[in-house]
């Protein structure tokens, strides 16, 4: 079975937006789960726009299985040392950016994200880089002894979404998802995901994972989560 990660920090989002409780995240997390979600992804972002550093303690003190999204420096690595959640996936991150918008440089900062993985594999959390689909890239993340990539589907959910020719894309995550899985990486896939890119994408057997946040949390509230969930789940495991 191919599982399902939850991204929740759009919840976060409409709580701050208002300043109060509510929508409360945790609450969320745990009727995602129980609604069939196998794990709840939440990024931690240095500017704290959604999820906040009290979201991260409660929901990691939990029994739900979090896999925590972070930047790449020291500071983020302690907090997630610190927090302990099951699963760890590192992303490239901008301030000014409204959402990730690409994968890991892993030329440029090599060293430094081998010495996080390093780290955080000695304590037995599970790691992910987020990467383009590249075939480079799948070879930096072996080298730096990543337990799974995660590959950024930004570009083939927009052209999905947009009704444009998607074979390229297509092709080149599958050939990135065969080799890594040869490799010996499990492969993960994210970002800018719907019904229809989740649809096509669970084509690619080696995928075991689909991390969905915004357009899960927006599709619920006029479809609600159960459903949402429900729709996804059937459609990864086709």
């Amino acid at each position: 079975m191919k599982r399902l990660g939850v991204n929740i920090d759009h919840v976060a989002t409409i709580r701050n937006a208002r300043g109060g409780t509510h929508p409360n995240p945790f609450n969320v997390a745990r009727q995602a789960i129980n609604f069939g979600a196998d794990s709840i992804t939440v990024h931690l972002r240095e500017d704290r726009r959604h999820i906040n550093d009290n979201d991260l303690k409660k929901l990691t003190k939990s029994k739900i299985p979090i896999n925590l999204e972070i930047a790449c420096n020291n500071k983020m690595m302690k907090i997630a040392l610190k927090n302990k959640p099951k699963f760890v996936c590192l992303v490239p991150e901008k301030r000014k950016e409204l959402t990730t918008e690409g994968g890991l440089n892993l030329v440029k900062y090599h060293k430094k994200i081998m010495l996080i993985v390093r780290k955080l594999n000695k304590k037995k959390i599970r790691t992910s880089l987020f990467i383009n689909p590249t075939i480079k890239d799948v070879i930096l993340s072996k080298k730096i002894n990543s337990n799974c990539i995660e590959i950024h589907t930004g570009k083939i959910s927009n052209r999905i979404k947009m009704k444009k020719n998607y074979a390229k894309e297509f092709k080149i995550i599958k050939k990135c998802a065969k080799f890594a899985s040869k490799l010996g990486m499990e492969v993960h896939a994210g970002h800018g995901m719907d019904y229809n890119t989740t649809k096509v994408l669970s084509k690619i057997n080696e995928i075991k994972e689909f991390n969905i946040g915004h357009f899960i949390i927006g599709e619920s509230i006029s479809t609600g989560l159960k459903n949402v969930i429900k729709k996804i789940n059937k459609l990864i495991n086709k």
